[in-house]
């Protein structure tokens, strides 16, 4: 997209409300570096749930005040625990958790808020931030949402990254560019990242992801192991990556690899350290997956139920592998789709080969 040099006076400040979840998060991105771009500056805070903070701030450091390579996009990060808090919601504890994060965001006193999430919670807290004015999308996820906005931007694109990024251009009536994000750069995890590979005597690696969201995404486990195998004859070894809860898919690919796999249990922060690092990255649609996106490794991504033109890799070389046989669904199905199943070994395998084969050839061309 090519920016006009027009640019409507920039608000003070803005709040953006996109709680989770991880690849969420990633997608919404774009579109909040846009509009630090646009309105240079406008200070930016993010209302987001606490266990996805460090893709915006790294841990330790400071919340708020001066941006740095520790949090490099927004000014203030406002975290909030809506399942924790749900569990206990009674309690006096609870109760002086919710006030301090609510005082803490109304005492920014937001000039503008802009809900990227489309849900009936995420415009409420947006429409309670005390802002002057609430956007959001015209046709939000949850349709009963836009009773909280006071505007709204009809939403363009296939990809949800496009059209996070078409809200943004509602908001500056400007055409934007679509940006390289920044995440937080902890300088500590990444040489623990370092010297963790060297004990394990990895260097050319793939990073292998298992788990998804829910089991009709999950490719099996036993077969992410053989894929390790084959490219380990190639020269390249296999990270696991798992996040909690995916412990024993993690295990069973490690017991299918034949020792070509390693697993590491990796915090976000160190996860994103890992990434930086990859030559290539396999997995299904989920956080981790997106992640890698965003930072430009390729990408085999495999697809069942979820859409690709929405939900897929985007901004870096990838092959998108899904069968005919999937159906768009986001029914939380524990079984794998039938058409997730129609993909082999082989086919992943091969994809893994081509990418590489492409990026070898980059840096020799």
């Amino acid at each position: 997209m090519i920016a006009s040099s027009h640019v409507t006076p920039p608000p003070e400040p803005i709040l953006i409300v996109r709680l989770g979840s991880m690849g969420d998060v990633i997608h919404t991105l774009p579109a909040v570096q846009a509009l630090r771009n646009a309105f240079t500056e406008a200070a930016v805070g993010w209302l987001v749930e606490q266990r996805w903070a460090e893709l915006l701030c790294a841990p330790g450091a400071p919340m708020r005040g001066p941006r740095s390579p520790l949090r490099p996009l927004v000014d203030w990060v406002h975290t909030v625990d809506l399942r924790g808090w749900r569990k206990s919601l009674s309690t006096l504890l609870t109760i002086q958790r919710i006030a301090r994060v609510w005082n803490d965001v109304r005492s920014t006193r937001y000039d503008m808020a802009i809900d990227l999430q489309g849900a009936i919670r995420s415009a409420i807290l947006a429409r309670l931030s005390g802002a002057g004015t609430v956007w959001g999308p015209a046709q939000p996820w949850e349709s009963p949402a836009s009773m909280w906005y006071t505007r709204v931007a009809i939403t363009r694109g296939a990809h949800v990254i496009e059209q996070n990024l078409s809200i943004a251009e509602a908001v500056t009536q400007t055409r934007l560019r679509m940006p390289r994000v920044q995440f937080p750069r902890h300088r500590a995890t990444e040489d623990r990242i370092d010297c963790m590979l060297t004990e394990i005597g990895v260097h050319a690696f793939a990073v292998l992801n298992p788990g998804a969201g829910w089991g009709a995404k999950r490719w099996p486990a036993e077969r992410f192991g053989s894929v390790a195998t084959s490219l380990a004859r190639d020269g390249v070894r296999s990270i696991i990556n798992c996040a909690p809860g995916e412990e024993q898919l993690a295990r069973e690919t490690q017991a299918a690899s034949a020792g070509a796999a390693t697993l590491l249990e990796t915090s976000i922060t160190e996860l994103i350290a890992l990434m930086r690092r990859a030559k290539l990255f396999i997995g299904g649609d989920t956080g981790p997956l997106h992640l890698a996106a965003a930072l430009r490794v390729p990408v085999v991504a495999i697809f069942g139920p979820t859409d690709p033109a929405r939900n897929g890799p985007y901004g870096t070389r990838s092959i998108v592998l899904r069968n005919p046989a999937s159906r768009t669904s986001h029914t939380r199905r524990s079984e794998p789709d039938e058409g997730l199943l129609e993909i082999s070994v082989e086919n992943v395998v091969s994809a893994a080969r081509q990418l590489l084969h492409d990026s070898a050839e980059r840096a020799h061309g």
